[in-house]
């Protein structure tokens, strides 16, 4: 279910015989440079798991930046993703982004969103902060645990597909397939294959689950660069 809700001390009273059993130790050069590789390669590793890659942008259509730390670059196809990306797209701009290798993310027009952590085959949490996107996954693939948060609430998804942002004025959630939960205001409601829900504000409660009509999802669709 995806819910949308870093010499030793001499001691006082010991005598310098004590103290001469504290005989220095001679390293060979062999040995210290076999230990400061084994210290490199740890730190190596501990790099390589911080930045795994765990995804690719597929398309780009007009501006999209990406910043990893502190470093903003232009995210063009093909480029990898990895965890706590921050994603934005520009005025009239759109991306398709590729998690693991079946999980699709489509962005709308000046939409933010923070990849915090994502296990390919398991779930994670992103972050919508602004704008549109679509969660896209096949029916029929084993169910993932995916969070995703928005300033109106948390959205809870195991293997779905569904559109999330503004739809026709307020924040909305539109389940295609599938099934998610959707949090705020200490309620929680279930949306499902075809169905709908808005939430007016940040902290409100979402409203009554209602069926959609064909030509609001292909605005919804449209909105985040569905075609």
């Amino acid at each position: 279910m995806l819910r949308f809700n870093s010499m030793p001390p001499r001691v006082k009273g010991t005598s310098m015989r004590t103290l001469n059993v504290f005989r220095p130790v001679r390293l060979s050069r062999r040995l210290f440079l076999a230990a400061g590789a084994l210290a490199l390669t740890g730190i190596g590793i501990r790099a390589t798991q911080a930045n795994a890659v765990i995804g690719k942008a597929v398309e780009i259509t007009g501006e999209v930046n990406r910043k990893q730390a502190n470093l903003l670059e232009g995210l063009k196809a093909g480029a990898s993703l990895m965890d706590h990306d921050f994603v934005t797209t520009g005025k009239e701009s759109f991306a398709a982004l590729e998690l693991g290798e079946d999980t699709t993310l489509l962005l709308g027009s000046e939409t933010e969103l923070l990849i915090d952590t994502f296990i390919a085959g398991q779930g994670g949490t992103i972050e919508l902060g602004t704008g549109q996107m679509i969660f896209d996954r096949p029916e029929g693939l084993a169910k993932i645990d995916l969070t995703v948060r928005t300033a109106f609430g948390m959205i809870g998804v195991r293997g779905t597909k569904f559109f999330a942002g503004p739809s026709r004025g307020p924040f909305a959630v539109f389940v295609e397939h599938g099934l998610v939960e959707v949090s705020g205001g200490g309620v929680t409601k279930q949306v499902g294959p075809g169905q709908g829900v808005e939430i007016a504000a940040p902290g409100a409660a979402p409203g009554e689950v209602t069926q959609w009509g064909e030509a609001r999802i292909r605005e919804a669709y449209a909105s985040a660069g569905a075609r």
